[in-house]
């Protein structure tokens, strides 16, 4: 599985790249927050789920992912394998060419937005009661008034509690009887807010940005061509706090990508 082995050498790749940045600029307490990583003093939540065939699926999408043997250790002497996957399957990112007339493709995201503050909204109390429900203006300014004007550069996750589901696909999911799914999502109206906030991606722990009901997914045609990455299916999101943790956003570098598979690594507060 080279293509992933890149994947988290990459990853590695941009924490150091982080921590020579905080450092040129003397920002000490990022510094340490990033040494103290190694030694067990920092943790980082990995908010990915593992890639293997059977994870909920978009309705539909019925073939998913597979692997095929290529080197057995019991007959080569080394193990290897190839692998084909949808680029929109299990925890991953949709880049802004996903929804035309957006352009950019995951290869060219610019670097710098995929590092940011996480700002941590939780809806789960909402969305306990409304599996339809969808994050209102009034909610992020709820959020604003507690912690302060959401900064330029964060990157927006919403917190639904949808992943205490994972991997059962048909809570996950919410199909009714007429196929409709029902999960939380982001409203238009917040993410034209948050797009005023200048954020550089948005984030949740369900299938999909808009709503499971949505017929012409509003969010994803408004964020996208707007030039924000999105990031779907995200675990652990129950373990990081309204604020205060740093994102470390890793997607495949695959060339002409609408999106694709991705690491995403919060790095907490001490």
């Amino acid at each position: 599985m080279r293509v992933l082995a890149g994947m988290v050498v990459c990853s590695l790749i941009l924490i150091g790249t982080l921590e020579n940045r905080a450092q040129k600029k003397g920002a000490e307490g990022s510094g340490s927050l990033l040494a103290g990583i190694p030694t067990g003093k920092t943790r980082v939540v990995d908010m990915t789920y593992a890639i293997r065939s059977g994870l909920p699926a978009w309705p539909g999408d019925d073939r998913t992912f597979e692997a095929t043997l290529l080197g057995d250790p019991a007959k080569d002497g080394y193990f290897t394998r190839s692998f084909w996957m949808l680029e929109h399957y299990g925890t991953h990112m949709d880049a802004p060419a996903h929804f035309p007339p957006g352009k950019m493709t995951v290869d060219e995201i610019p670097v710098e937005k995929l590092f940011g503050p996480a700002v941590v909204i939780d809806v789960s109390a909402e969305s306990a009661k409304d599996a339809d429900y969808r994050l209102t203006e009034d909610r992020v300014g709820a959020w604003e008034q507690k912690h302060g004007r959401i900064s330029r550069g964060a990157i927006v996750l919403l917190r639904t509690g949808w992943g205490t589901r994972w991997p059962d696909e048909a809570r996950y999911r919410g199909d009714d009887a007429h196929g409709v799914m029902h999960f939380p999502g982001f409203s238009v109206e917040s993410a034209k807010l948050l797009m005023e906030r200048g954020v550089s991606g948005l984030g949740i722990d369900t299938m999909s940005i808009d709503y499971g009901a949505s017929k012409n997914y509003e969010v994803h045609r408004t964020a996208l061509p707007a030039g924000l990455y999105q990031l779907e299916n995200l675990a652990n999101l129950g373990e990081l706090p309204e604020t205060g943790a740093f994102l470390v956003v890793a997607p495949i570098k695959l060339e002409g990508g609408s999106g694709g598979p991705c690491r995403v690594f919060a790095i907490l507060p001490q």
